[in-house]
């Protein structure tokens, strides 16, 4: 099994199935994902290392628990690095006060920019589940920042469609974002 081979679905049913091939293709498409968050976030990279091993062996372990239904596989990996994360700088600022309470400040990074990221992601994984003209709706409106105006005269839409796409659009991408946190 390779991950050239698989688009995500059926990864993702490979996966959630517990195949160790599944696993290391797993491995293969999100680590670099993975890895650049928790860098990001911790600005080690040892402790980068450290939380995306940490975060495929929890994938693994929760396997059977993975439900592709409820979320894409990437997503379900970006919310348990993003737990991995908290426990990290969590770890790291215990370890700070009680070497010296002072330097906390000074050694632990701003987690924000991480979860932005993360957060980035999974609203890109999610947006990618929309069919294509709601995709490129929100897309231009939020990426490209354009008025509902606007993206109706590129897309050649009703001025009331571009603006039902982006109600259902978001309304969508709320309720799937709340299942996945």
């Amino acid at each position: 099994m390779t991950t050239t081979l698989l688009d995500d679905g059926e990864l993702s049913d490979a996966f959630s199935a517990g195949g160790q091939d599944a696993l290391r293709a797993v491995y293969d498409r999100w680590s670099s994902l993975v890895y650049s968050l928790a860098l990001r976030a911790l600005a080690e990279p040892s402790a980068a290392e450290d939380v995306t091993q940490q975060v495929f062996v929890k994938a693994w372990q929760h396997s059977s628990t993975y439900d592709p239904a409820r979320a894409p596989l990437g997503a379900w990996l970006v919310g348990i690095t993003r737990n991995c994360i908290a426990d990290a700088l969590a770890e790291r600022r215990r370890h700070a006060s009680a070497a010296d309470p002072d330097v906390v400040e000074e050694t632990t990074p701003a987690p924000e920019p991480a979860f932005d990221l993360a957060e980035r992601a999974l609203v890109a994984g999610e947006l990618d589940r929309l069919a294509e003209v709601p995709r490129r709706v929100m897309r231009l409106a939020f990426y490209d920042d354009l008025s509902h105006r606007e993206i109706a005269e590129r897309l050649d839409l009703p001025l009331g469609t571009v603006k039902s796409h982006i109600h259902r659009s978001l309304a969508r991408l709320r309720t799937r974002l709340e299942v996945i946190e």
